[in-house]
């Protein structure tokens, strides 16, 4: 493919506009500084990334603000997938404030730290499900952070949701470091089973042993990701820079192609999962 790549998942942080107290541990300390837009830049151009795809690292809507300015002159930022607070009763009028600032244009979706959260049936509280169905009629997606044993309450909220395109972020963080399939294979089955969800293809590695993994280690989770959704209901997002605890974005872009290409997919197909299916998801023009 010579097109250049869309990175539908990456971070960026500033820690002196805004602690980052999660990574505070001994074990994070590789990413425990600042990432810039020009960071990430280099990076993606040497992963042949030329669009990308913002996303939200902490529940702060300022946080979104910033990120929606920066987008707007971005050469690699294509879009932003914010926070808002799903609670309050005045979503609408937060979104449509979202929307008005300084790059609100580039606001494509919304996204709450749902594996945080100690209720696993969070996603199907009656006041969640109301601002989801906001986040639909704004005209926005909403990508699901989540861990395997939230995926039954996910279920339930994409069959209750219907109009609103719902995207699996890490597909749901798989156990890769202990390499168990089950429970979590037949959960994101049944989740692919309905056709207002799209995933991600990110987000493995660091769910694998960070210092010790390679494209065997991840191929199962991979292949089950393919039955499920097929290359068409998938897109490669790069998780930069949490991944690089395990690996570089060059790397793991490698690596997808190599299990893409493993698993036969021919040219059309791996189009799909390195641009076509994020440019349509998230509504990116050339």
């Amino acid at each position: 493919m010579s097109a250049a790549r869309i990175d539908a998942h990456h971070h960026l942080w500033d820690l002196s506009r805004r602690p980052q107290t999660w990574l505070e541990p001994p074990q994070m300390a590789p990413i425990h500084r600042d990432f810039t837009d020009a960071d990430y830049e280099s990076a993606a151009a040497g992963a042949g990334v030329g669009r990308s795809v913002l996303v939200q690292v902490l529940p702060d809507a300022e946080e979104t603000r910033e990120f929606l300015a920066l987008a707007a002159g971005s050469r690699t930022v294509a879009a932003v997938v914010g926070w808002a607070d799903l609670t309050r009763p005045d979503l609408a009028a937060e979104l449509a404030d979202l929307a008005a600032s300084p790059g609100g244009g580039l606001l494509r979706g919304i996204r709450h730290l749902v594996q945080g959260e100690a209720d696993p049936r969070w996603l199907a509280r009656d006041d969640v499900r109301a601002g989801l169905r906001e986040v639909a009629a704004a005209g926005l997606v909403y990508d699901l952070l989540v861990v395997p044993h939230q995926l039954p309450a996910a279920i339930e909220t994409v069959r209750a949701l219907p109009e609103l395109s719902f995207v699996l972020d890490h597909l749901a963080k798989p156990p890769v470091a202990t390499g168990e399939i089950e429970p979590w294979a037949g959960l994101v089955r049944e989740l692919a089973a309905e056709p207002n969800v799209t995933a991600k293809l990110s987000g493995l590695i660091t769910e694998a042993v960070w210092d010790d993994w390679d494209a065997a280690a991840l191929r199962p989770y991979v292949d089950v990701a393919l039955d499920a959704f097929g290359p068409g209901r998938l897109m490669f997002g790069s998780d930069w820079p949490v991944c690089l605890l395990a690996g570089s974005l060059s790397r793991w872009s490698e690596t997808v192609s190599a299990l893409l290409a493993d698993a036969g997919l021919p040219d059309a197909e791996r189009e799909a999962v390195f641009r076509g299916t994020a440019a349509r998801v998230y509504g990116l023009k050339d």
